[in-house]
């Protein structure tokens, strides 16, 4: 059972931009379609179900078939996937790069929450059918960001020279990085299976499209997971209006801009932009290239390569040979909108921060927007960490604080003496109100004087206060160290655990009752930080 929840905002882990969106802060409301209610999700099918075509579902459907060639699934993916063909049937997305072995935990509380958002729905619209989609980014090229998963605190690594789509690779000196990883594993049966399914991903197939697909149908087939490469050349066949849209219109330039000086002008708070767009926003990739496309001087050409065209040869490449034309960060999810009748994507607080950026450019392009909903956190949590917190009477809300802040409030809570100056403090301002009044009556000039001395005695109190608060931390540094070590062990290099720790720790310990048991406490549609005891 869940140990606690906590509201997003109170884990100071999320940007004032995402906790402003999940409380429906009024000046963010142009930038969205619908909030990810469910009472919302009617009117999201009934606009939705209007703007797909049928051949889009055929294929999408066949393309899905394609792909899956060679792969044993679940009786409930393959119903999933038949089921696209059906007009009352709408999916709900989730996307993450191809990291090895799933990367960062919350690979797993992405996919979960779109399984269980999906379950929810159908209980809610019985007449409609969803499907859960993983999204696979095969076609980005930043391999230093998915070459390695960590593991008990160590990083399990892939060492090789890389170009172009990561999901091209070939799978070289893979074999390498099951060894270590097999090394810190014990006998258990658990620590077998593990072994066993990096083997079975990694050294048994041929890229790393492949090795991914094949380890995320392992993980989720039975709950209906479909899994779908974006990298398809019938799929960008269906997109070729706005592949040379973008290419000769530039029209996501300038929505997108122009929506990012909106949200700055939004409200006084300092939002962070995600993304800012290109002229084109779309890279070419071939036979292991993949480069920006620009336009310069007449001439469209592709980044750091000989290859150019003019405009005629540009649109007739892209009839020709669509798959060679792949959207950045800015396009791929009008990609996506375009070949799926997707209602909800399903995202971290960073993809939901740019997908804000877009809703102008779906307007312009007559893609329907689809609902944005924050995936679940988790905070992992074991029986014996919860009974060392209650022993030391800290909550687990205290353990989102930074280190050096709990480490200060603790202190103020089990010191036998008042370390806060705060009354001291206040009676002193107080007492030079009266100095500064005394001076305005008397000789004006004065007042820089007592300005000066109000600061002097001020600081000299602050630095009291901290050498008291330093004495009582050494008092206490038995428990002090204690409350370290645990919020250590949760918070790994002060971060989140979702964002460090990968799914095998803890696969490791409980096998697939891991999965079992996220799938039976992540609420979707809840809005808030679960920590969960396992």
């Amino acid at each position: 059972m869940p140990t606690d929840c906590i509201p997003f905002r109170e884990t100071h882990y999320f940007s004032s931009l995402i906790c402003d969106y999940l409380d429906e802060k009024q000046h963010l409301q142009p930038f969205y379609n619908r909030f990810p209610k469910l009472e919302n999700f009617k009117a999201q099918i009934e606009e939705k179900g209007s703007s797909v075509r049928v051949q889009s579902r055929t294929v999408l459907v066949e393309s899905l078939k394609n792909q899956y060639k060679g792969f044993d699934i679940s009786d409930l993916t393959s119903k999933h996937i038949e089921s696209l063909k059906q007009d009352n049937t709408f999916t709900i997305t989730t996307g993450h790069q191809l990291n090895i072995f799933t990367g960062p935990l919350y690979f797993f509380y992405k996919i979960i929450s779109t399984i269980n958002l999906c379950k929810e729905l159908k209980k809610a619209y019985p007449q409609q059918n969803f499907v859960p989609i993983y999204w696979m980014a095969t076609e980005d090229h930043d391999f230093e960001e998915i070459n390695y998963f960590n593991f008990k605190g160590k990083k399990v690594q892939w060492n090789r020279n890389a170009s172009g789509a990561v999901g091209e690779l070939n799978l070289d000196e893979l074999d390498h990085v099951y060894e270590v990883f097999a090394l810190q594993l014990d006998k258990s049966k658990n620590a077998e299976e593990l072994k066993d399914l990096f083997k079975s991903a990694y050294l048994e197939h041929h890229t790393l499209t492949e090795a991914m697909r094949f380890l995320v149908n392992a993980l989720f087939s039975d709950y209906g997971l479909v899994i779908l490469d974006g990298n398809d050349k019938a799929l960008k066949q269906q997109f070729i209006p706005y592949i040379e849209n973008e290419l000769i219109e530039q029209e996501s330039f300038k929505k997108v801009s122009a929506t990012n000086y909106q949200i700055n002008q939004a409200s006084n708070q300092d939002y962070k932009i995600q993304v800012t767009p290109r002229e084109i926003n779309l890279f070419y990739i071939h036979d292991g290239l993949r480069e920006r496309i620009v336009f310069d001087n007449d001439t469209f050409k592709v980044l750091n390569t000989n290859i150019t065209w003019s405009k005629s040869e540009l649109l007739k490449e892209v009839n020709d040979f669509a798959e060679r034309f792949s959207p950045n960060v800015i396009m791929r999810p009008l990609y996506q909108e375009v070949v799926l009748p997707n209602l909800c994507y399903i995202g971290g607080g960073g993809e939901l921060a740019y997908w804000l950026q877009l809703k102008s450019n779906f307007e312009a392009q007559k893609v329907v927007f689809p609902m944005l909903l924050l995936r679940n956190s988790v905070l992992l949590i074991t029986s014996k960490q919860k009974e060392k917190l209650n022993k030391l009477n800290i909550s687990v809300k205290d353990l989102f604080l930074n280190q050096h802040d709990l480490m200060t409030k603790v202190t103020k809570e089990l010191s036998k003496i008042d370390i806060d100056f705060a009354p001291q403090k206040e009676h002193l301002k107080k007492q030079f109100e009266d100095l500064y009044k005394l001076a305005e009556q008397t000789d004006k000039s004065f007042k820089g004087a007592v300005a000066a001395q109000e600061k002097k005695q001020t600081q000299g109190l602050e630095n009291l206060e901290k050498r008291l608060l330093k004495a009582q931390k050494r008092k206490l540094e038995d428990v002090l160290e204690r409350i370290r070590l645990i919020q250590d062990e949760l918070f790994p290099r002060q971060s989140l655990q979702e964002r460090n720790a990968n799914f095998s720790e803890f696969y490791l310990e409980h096998g697939n009752q891991f999965t079992q048991k996220l799938i039976e406490n992540l609420q979707p549609l809840k809005g808030e930080f679960l920590v969960l005891e396992i």
